[in-house]
């Protein structure tokens, strides 16, 4: 498996000398361009980012595992809503005014690395959520542990918002809301999930997004103690996910289909009544002291984002939380 911590994406000027040859000196024209003109417009800047991260990426991501769809998954509901390509390696779940659609993993899991790639449904998609996550039992039970990728449908022209969340023994609250720098319903982008017992991180193409923290005591808020299954599902929530519930679904547009590809995982395998590897942890590359914390490259990635694309925090929110959680005075960077 490669290690993300070994290769991660820094949106600066002397990091163009990472891009091929012929690439270099067509990105730092485009670069010093932009740097004469102001960057004026702020659309623009994301753009050329984008165009970074889309030729960065592609130099260092390594072939990853692909295994068949019935190796890896069962259907949670709607068999009929499911579809694959005639090789088996990209999936299809499909929404429409009956139902939509679910699968997870048939083996679940105590802490390691979980990849997807995604395309999300592209058009008019108000009301309609991609639901990439991971959770202890399927459903939402009252003491369930979950971690969150949430792809918020939008209208046409209107970007996509993720909405991260992390529970702990059925307690969530903790949303985090973040543009994307890119239009994730044109292409496949990479979505991960980093879980350890030091700390959760949500990757979009290898650039983290999210860190969620532990502060190495018992808690009731850090997920450590229950292995979880891997799921996603598209389903109807024109009740809250598009303004608050305002824009609602447009049926005639229906079907609404989310695309997969590339499941990747090596994490600890839960076995009855407790795996080895749950206890040795460290024998791997996602549980060693470089995954316990941001790498300083994966730092500047994570400075930017959070200065570009945050539009809701819960830990900034006083009005909902006049005492603010716990977690929130732990440090990301440490």
């Amino acid at each position: 498996m490669n290690n993300p911590f070994s290769n991660t994406i820094v949106f600066n000027e002397l990091h163009l000398l990472r891009f091929p040859a012929e690439k270099a000196h067509y990105f730092l024209y485009y670069f010093l361009h932009l740097k004469l003109e102001r960057m004026v417009s702020s659309m623009a800047t994301l753009l050329f980012i984008a165009a970074l991260m889309a030729a960065s990426y592609s130099s260092f991501v390594a072939a990853e595992s692909k295994g068949s769809f019935q190796d890896n998954f069962s259907i949670m509901w709607s068999e009929d809503h499911f579809k694959t390509s005639e090789d088996g390696q990209i999936w299809y779940l499909s929404l429409d005014k009956e139902t939509g659609c679910g699968f997870q993993t048939k083996q679940k899991y105590r802490f390691g690395w979980f990849s997807m790639k995604l395309k999300l449904v592209g058009g008019d998609s108000a009301g309609v959520v991609t639901a990439y996550y991971m959770c202890t039992e399927n459903g939402a039970g009252p003491t369930r542990d979950e971690l969150d990728f949430e792809f918020l449908g939008n209208r046409t022209g209107q970007p996509y918002l993720i909405q991260t969340n992390v529970y702990k023994n059925g307690t969530g609250g903790r949303e985090m809301r973040h543009m994307l720098w890119f239009d994730p319903t044109e292409d496949f982008h990479t979505y991960s999930i980093l879980w350890n017992n030091h700390q959760i991180v949500f990757f979009v193409d290898r650039v983290p997004v999210r860190v969620f923290k532990n502060n190495g005591e018992e808690n009731n808020f850090f997920p450590n103690e229950k292995p979880m299954y891997l799921f996603s599902s598209i389903w109807n929530a024109d009740d809250w996910a598009t303004r608050g519930g305002l824009e609602k679904t447009d049926w005639k547009r229906a079907p609404f289909v989310s695309t997969y590809k590339d499941f990747s995982v090596d994490g600890c395998q839960w076995e009855d009544p407790y795996p080895k590897c749950v206890s040795t942890t460290t024998k791997k590359w996602w549980d060693q002291y470089e995954a316990w914390h941001l790498s300083d490259s994966q730092k500047m990635d994570y400075a930017w984002v959070q200065r570009n694309l945050v539009i809701y925090d819960y830990c900034k929110d006083t009005e909902r939380y006049p005492t603010l959680p716990v977690e929130c005075s732990l440090s990301p960077w440490d």
